[in-house]
């Protein structure tokens, strides 16, 4: 399992580099279910793997002139924020075992996969669904914008995913970018809000195993080469609904197992 876990660790990175998105809906399910990690661990672990691997991709798009600093910044400040509150305070202070009917327990564990699995779902449903035409000119909401952040940091902070599939939009609506901008605005949102979420876990002592995650995070840099190699070659657009019919597939697959396994 942990060669296949390995290999689905590519696919991370080709996600993030062909379609701009989906990387981080992948890496909790690949670490809890092939690598055996603890799901609270976990999303530790994501966000260093999905923060590194959207770094790469956030350097490719400011070669190619994609990154718009201004919205970044109103995005992502009020994200972090969120992120550090969720992480830092709200969450160690959440019993490991929640609530007990008759001799079935719900615990941390079990509600961080079934909310996992429902963004999953919901994620699927916004990669299935045609685009959005795009809006040419407008003038950018930076109020709206930094609530939609500071929503987006909530996500982030509690299942250790970028939120990637919420901030397309959010840029594309409220920042007017357009679609390639959008796209590259996001990977650098998705590294500063998943390196300061991962630093914060650092500050309060989480136990890292880091031969294991930097080879991981490895991999999930290979993807990204390969993903940004066929994003020349291949329309990533096309490539999203298949996409997302997968990761729906995945979400259903894990609420299943959650609940009646």
């Amino acid at each position: 399992m942990e060669y296949i876990g390995y290999f689905a660790s590519i696919i991370i990175g080709i996600s993030l580099g062909l379609i701009g998105g989906g990387g981080s809906i992948l890496t909790i399910p690949i670490l809890v279910y092939l690598f055996k990690v603890n799901p609270e661990q976990a999303t530790s672990y994501s966000l260093f793997i999905v923060g590194l691997t959207a770094l790469s991709g956030s350097y490719t798009h400011y070669k190619m002139g994609n990154l718009k600093l201004k919205s970044a910044l109103y995005f992502a400040i009020p994200s972090v924020i969120s992120i550090l509150i969720i992480r830092e305070v709200i969450f160690p202070q959440i019993a490991s075992t929640l609530f007990s009917i008759a001799s079935y327990s719900v615990s941390k564990d079990f509600l961080i996969m079934i909310v996992f699995s429902v963004l999953m779902i919901t994620a699927a449903i916004s990669m299935i669904q045609k685009p959005q035409p795009e809006i040419k000119s407008a003038e950018t909401n930076y109020l709206q914008l930094s609530i939609i952040g500071f929503l987006v940091g909530i996500v982030t902070g509690f299942l250790g995913a970028g939120g990637g599939f919420l901030i397309i939009p959010a840029l594309l609506f409220f920042a007017k970018l357009p679609m390639k901008q959008a796209v590259g605005t996001s990977l650098l949102i998705i590294t500063i809000n998943s390196s300061i979420g991962f630093a914060g876990d650092l500050y309060i002592g989480t136990p890292i195993n880091y031969p294991f995650l930097l080879g991981v995070s490895g991999m999930a840099l290979l993807g990204m080469f390969i993903g940004s190699r066929l994003s020349k070659k291949i329309d990533g657009a096309k490539l999203k609904p298949l996409f997302g019919w997968f990761v729906l597939v995945m979400g259903i697959y894990i609420i299943a197992k959650e609940v009646l396994f």
